[in-house]
């Protein structure tokens, strides 16, 4: 048994209240875990295990109904207590409050009363205060330590001490007697308190007393008006450099200018307006004026109109100007805005613009916007170079060549479009349409080059017809006499009409590969889209009352004679009977569609789902 483990448990814990034991020879400490045989175990002297016979007889056959008997005893005191005490909790955790109190002051004409101003330190540790005084110069009062560090009472004599709840901004305090008046606080404190969910209310400021204001006046130093150039005279004749005043600004606004746009109405006899822009180089405040050239203007290009220099509001104009004791005031960032007048040397001259770079100057770094002025437009002298027609050789682009240039170059091709589109041929067969009412009857094979879109023109003939068949028209660009743009792909469409020349063409049929060419661009070719048709026609069941009867309506007119299938003249007398305004190359394609059997027959049943109908 150690000698501590005499004393009786009241006493605490703590040193000075344990005795070290002169008989102890071990003095080793305990380790709780072991490593035996390669197995890493636990000591288990804290576990106590009751002898149960029941379960030995269970162990003998096998079966053991739980092997966990007993618990650990929780031991008295643990290294890390469960709740912390505030001297563990808070170590070394101070708030700390800015304050003043009011002294009066007795004779003394320059002052009343002085503002002292204290910290006050808050322990949460142990909830003792100590105030303390900043220390001012040349004061004549004792400063530093206020009050010791302790616990203050909030009343004297009894033992009610004051917490970290009981300090609040902007109140007063009494600390023995002595109100102190709390101002603000650090940081800590501030987010101490919105943690612990009581947040402290905003500062305020410091109050002044004339004490204050007298020491700034006193140690406020004026430096004669000359002492710059006194200094400067000793260090330059002492070997020094010559100082650059302007070096920081130069530094700061290198390659900075604003750039202004002006206008000088010279009112002279053979004067005009003449156009310049007025650059601002902020880094020595210098200006040059550039005379803005225009093309024709019958004056000779001189480049500047004022060369860089600093420009004087008023310049002053004497025979000797270095010798000059008077003090020119140069034009500023300030003086420069739009809408106002700069004199140059005797020319007024207008700001009526500037660039971006000026506007953005004025805005962040001034906290002005410019704002351009709006001036009257001369009237240009508009010449007008017709161009001459087209002379027959070629393309039209080939003559506007020599017309655009002394030196003709060939027209630029579309070398990707020649190359991706270059081997689809479109092929229609086309009738003429004519006044003379034998002409009707030709008929001509159109083929269209998605390549360069040039278009031919073959006839046809038949066996004793008195028509000869061959090339009717080279291989060439043609174009719409209605949009006066040449044909593209679009434009050929079933039942369509183009013109070539004087001849018009009425197109009837295509073959396959054009048939499926325009299946596959719904966008350039939306008349060859079946579902754009079997949207369109079923749009037209708004003037119905139902869809159903619309339906019965649709296959009634169209299916005259109830055979399930009709052909292709039935169903355009059936539409045109329906007043649904379907194009030719519509009702071509939806005649395509449904014919199921090749006999180009539309099949009545296909037509019923696709519009949606419920078979029955």
């Amino acid at each position: 048994m150690s000698l501590n483990s005499q004393f009786p448990k009241q006493v605490p814990f703590l040193p000075g209240h344990v005795f070290s034991d002169p008989f102890k020879e071990n003095h080793h400490k305990t380790q709780q875990f072991s490593h035996i045989n390669g197995t890493v175990q636990e000591k288990t002297n804290f576990i106590h295990e009751e002898f149960d016979p029941n379960l030995m007889d269970s162990m003998k056959f096998n079966a053991p109904p739980n092997l966990t008997y007993g618990s650990r005893q929780p031991p008295e005191n643990d290294y890390i207590p469960r709740i912390q005490p505030p001297w563990l909790k808070y170590d070394r955790a101070v708030l700390r409050f800015y304050g003043y109190f009011q002294e009066s002051v007795v004779e003394n004409p320059n002052e009343n009363f002085r503002i002292r101003k204290v910290i006050i330190y808050y322990y949460l540790s142990d909830g003792t205060i100590h105030v303390a005084e900043p220390r001012v110069p040349n004061a004549g009062i004792p400063q530093g330590l206020f009050i010791k560090r302790q616990k203050i009472p909030k009343k004297l004599g009894k033992q009610d001490f004051y917490l970290w709840e009981d300090f609040q901004l902007c109140t007063n305090i009494n600390f023995y007697e002595r109100v102190f008046r709390i101002q603000d606080c650090d940081t800590f404190t501030r987010e101490f308190y919105e943690y612990m969910g009581k947040p402290l209310s905003l500062p305020e400021q410091m109050p002044r007393d004339n004490f204050e204001n007298i020491r700034e006046t006193k140690d406020l130093k004026i430096n004669p008006p000359d002492t710059k150039e006194y200094k400067e005279y000793f260090e330059v004749k002492l070997g020094g450099g010559h100082p650059n005043g302007g070096l920081n600004k130069y530094l700061q606004n290198d390659r900075k200018v604003l750039s202004f746009d002006i206008i000088w109405d010279d009112a002279s006899i053979e004067g005009q307006l003449n156009y310049y822009t007025l650059n601002f180089y902020l880094a020595d405040d210098t200006c040059e004026v550039k005379e803005v050239r225009k093309q024709n203007s019958g004056k000779d290009p001189y480049p500047l109109m004022l060369r860089r220099q600093k420009i004087p509001k008023a310049p002053i104009l004497t025979h000797y100007p270095g010798m000059t004791l008077k003090k020119e005031e140069f034009y500023s960032p300030q003086d420069l805005i739009c809408g106002n007048t700069v004199k140059i040397y005797g020319r007024q001259c207008f700001i009526y613009g500037c660039d971006d770079f000026t506007k953005e100057y004025y805005l962040n770094v001034l906290g002005i916007q410019q704002k351009p002025a709006t001036l009257k437009q001369e009237r240009g002298k508009k010449f007008y170079q017709p161009v001459p027609p087209y002379n027959g050789y070629g393309y039209e682009e080939d003559s506007l060549g020599s017309v655009y240039s002394l030196q003709p170059k060939p027209p630029k091709k579309d070398v990707r479009k020649n190359f991706t589109q270059d081997q689809f041929i479109l092929r229609f067969e086309a009738r003429q349409i004519s006044e003379v009412r034998e002409e009707n009857s030709r008929r001509f094979i159109i083929s269209f080059y998605c390549g360069d879109d040039t278009v031919q023109v073959y006839q046809t003939s038949e066996r004793n017809s008195g028509i000869w068949g061959g090339k009717f028209q080279e291989r060439s660009r043609q174009k719409n006499p209605l949009t006066n743009d040449y044909y593209t792909e679009k434009d050929f469409q079933l039942g369509g009409i183009v013109q070539f020349n004087v001849y018009k063409f009425q197109l009837m049929r295509a073959d396959e590969f054009t048939i499926n060419y325009m299946k596959q661009k719904p966008d350039v070719f939306k008349e060859a889209d079946i579902s754009q048709i079997i949207a369109k026609l079923r749009l037209f069941a708004d003037g119905y009352q139902n869809f159903d009867s619309f339906l019965l309506d649709l296959m009634k007119k169209l299916d005259k004679q109830l055979q399930g299938q009709i052909g292709f003249d039935e169903l355009s007398q059936g539409l045109q009977e329906l007043g649904f305004n379907l194009t030719l190359q519509e009702q071509y394609f939806l005649m395509r569609e449904f014919d199921r059997n090749g006999d180009w027959k539309l099949c009545m049943q296909s037509l019923w789902g696709a519009l949606g109908g419920k078979r029955a």
